[in-house]
């Protein structure tokens, strides 16, 4: 016989014995008044009672979105208009849906040219719904009992409460549940639908998420199982099964060959490889973001709805501040820094009505995701959500070219929590920018890619140059496996990284600027690699490609409402030049002039790789590189390990 809930581990019971000890302390503290909403967390349940949002015209015929947007862009970037107070759970009727895209089979053939047709829209919901047209043939459950022989998983215990959030309680959202099959879950869930509910179908969706939030709401000790982060898919390896056999199959999703994740050298668990995400009812998912900022694909196997809530990633800051300023307790932030709210919230245990954030202007969008559907995360996109029961749905994360501004930003804010990235993004954009380079691919599709690798190589360049008027010299990295982490930041180095009596670790570019006054001098070393030379010989051709692109007779291809691609006269994206009429062919060639000038002055003043400068490392440097390379790791849930790429 299957154990539920009721029949936990020893250490799930302590810990539950721990949190009712908690709760009937709390509640002595209040009056009756306020008894009936529990350990709220500070604002939440007058939130709950008192929530506004003036909802866009959003509207769906026929599966695909149509929308009658507010005349005010202000209002259309997601400042809310306040309303009359909402009694009870009004607020969730108000929250908009996010767009609902139905592809034929024609436009389902190729998923990232799909994704990237409707991003222009899609990406400000942050979330989106896309019903496949294809159907897998072999069901979930018989691929994970019968191609997988022996599959088992062990669930997390989730308290099913709201949490206060303050310096005594940062802990006990994922205690260790039993272990199950795939059958003796779902028998174990569905025991527990029935006990609640007396019936074995599906509840409308509405009525599941006012019962969600008026049970977590009510702070009882209740707690669910969730199967999360689960390695493997329940795609079919059959030849019959049509979803199986297409590039939508998770298994292969982020190799695809527009993929930017492809280059990756080495599988990353969860980021490049699927996992299984097993639910039962009101098992939820917390706030949180995709590693890296990533996008992120998520498909409904089998089973009961889930109900999704996201945030565009242009609103990411604004939820950061409400939840640093109406969610959580100022004492449970180790230091003063502003992105320790981004920080906790990267733990997954977050979980808030999104009521808070519409009170305080915060765009929410919500999608109910069913069997056969497909919901995809835009990078930087907060999301949330909960099960209505039994259900077995499979996720990866993914990339193309306009992430990498975003991934920037993750390394960059990475590095201030001093924080190891899951992935090279430096190497990433320099590989795929020379992918693009060698097949001469300069059209508009991958000019983030390229306006994020020139930036890089100049920022270097200037770095390197103004180490080496300071007395360091140069070397060439030596031909090792791995990914340089700085020292101090953890940020990854791939072109370059500085050595120094200064500090036992190699460190960036950035640290190895601030200790330019150390006494180290000719014993700084600056390392690059050897390729830097025609690396940047390609962001100056990169450069001159855009100038070239500007004359009129090129066109522009502008994204309309819909999403689709259409020719314009406008001039076209150019990340170096200040923009310039088609008409003005005066100013065009004076940029062209003054673009030549730069080059040659560049190219012949190049002091870099002056023979005279470049000496062999100092022995003690060199043997300072020993376990310096980061080591692979294979394991997602590790989030603060790097994985060797």
């Amino acid at each position: 016989m299957v154990e539920g809930p009721d029949f936990l581990s020893r250490d799930v019971d302590n810990g539950l014995l721990i949190l009712n000890q908690k709760r009937a302390h709390l509640l002595k503290k209040l009056d009756e008044k306020q008894s009936l909403v529990g350990s709220l967390m500070p604002y939440a349940a007058d939130i709950l009672k008192n929530s506004a949002l003036h909802s866009t015209g959003l509207k769906v015929r026929n599966g695909l979105p149509k929308y009658s947007r507010p005349s005010s862009d202000k209002n259309f970037s997601g400042k809310w208009k306040q309303e009359e107070p909402m009694p009870d759970s009004e607020w969730i009727g108000k929250i908009p849906e996010c767009p609902v895209y139905c592809p034929t089979k024609d436009e389902f053939e190729d998923p990232l040219v799909f994704l990237q047709k409707i991003s222009p829209v899609a990406s400000k919901f942050g979330i989106c719904k896309i019903v496949s047209p294809l159907s897998a043939s072999v069901p979930a459950g018989e691929v994970l009992m019968k191609e997988k022989a022996g599959f088992r998983f062990t669930t997390r215990v989730q308290p099913f409460r709201l949490a206060d959030w303050n310096t005594e309680e940062k802990f006990t959202f994922f205690m260790s549940g039993k272990n199950y099959t795939f059958r003796e879950f779902e028998k174990m869930a569905s025991k527990e639908f029935y006990r609640k509910y007396s019936t074995a179908g599906c509840l409308p969706s509405k009525f599941m998420e006012q019962e969600f939030w008026r049970e977590i709401s009510q702070g009882r000790s209740d707690c669910v199982e969730y199967a999360c982060d689960i390695d493997g898919s329940a795609f079919s390896s059959s030849l019959g099964d049509q979803l199986g056999r297409s590039k939508w199959n998770l298994k292969s999703f982020s190799r695809l060959p527009n993929s930017i994740l492809r280059l990756l050298k080495k599988a990353i668990p969860g980021v490049t490889d699927p996992m299984l995400y097993i639910g039962m009812l009101f098992s939820m998912f917390a706030w949180h973001v995709e590693d890296h900022y990533l996008y992120s694909i998520n498909y409904h196997h089998c089973g009961a709805s889930k109900t999704w809530y996201g945030v565009p990633g242009q609103a990411a800051d604004d939820l950061e501040r409400v939840v640093q300023e109406h969610v959580y307790s100022h004492q449970i932030f180790p230091s003063e820094k502003e992105e320790e709210a981004s920080n906790i919230l990267a733990e997954k245990t977050t979980m808030f009505p999104p009521s808070i954030l519409m009170e305080h202007g915060v765009p929410v969008y919500k999608a109910v995701q069913r069997p056969g559907e497909f919901v995809i995360t835009f990078p930087r996109a907060y999301h949330a959500g909960f099960s209505h029961g039994f259900n077995c749905g499979e996720a990866v994360n993914f990339a193309v070219g306009e992430w990498f501004s975003f991934g920037a930003a993750a390394s960059q804010r990475y590095a201030l929590l001093n924080k190891a990235p899951l992935l090279p993004h430096e190497e990433l954009l320099c590989n795929e920018a020379m992918f693009l380079y060698r097949r001469r691919l300069t059209h508009v599709s991958a000019h983030c890619t390229i306006s994020s690798f020139v930036q890089l190589i100049h920022h270097q360049r200037q770095a390197r140059q103004a180490l080496i008027k300071s007395g360091a010299r140069t070397s060439i990295i030596p031909i090792l496996q791995g990914t340089i982490l700085c020292g101090i930041c953890k940020r990854d180095c791939f072109i370059a990284y500085v050595l120094c009596n200064c500090h036992p670790d190699p460190v960036c570019l950035q640290h190895g600027m601030e200790r330019n006054s150390c006494s180290c001098g000719p014993e700084k070393m600056v390392f690059t690699r050897e390729e830097v030379v025609e690396m940047e010989d390609v962001a100056r051709w990169f450069r001159l490609q855009t100038v070239l692109c500007l004359q009129p007779s090129q066109p522009h291809w502008s994204d309309t409402d819909s999403g689709s691609a259409t020719a314009s006269s406008v001039s076209v994206f150019h990340p170096f030049h200040d923009k310039m009429e088609d008409s003005d062919n005066e100013i065009l060639r004076e940029k062209q002039r003054s673009f030549k000038t730069e080059e040659t002055r560049e190219l012949s003043s190049s002091k870099l790789f002056n023979p005279e400068l470049v000496r062999p490392a100092p022995a003690y440097l060199m043997g300072q590189l020993t376990g310096h390379f980061i080591n692979q790791s294979s394991n997602k849930r590790a989030r603060r390990q790097l994985h060797d790429c």
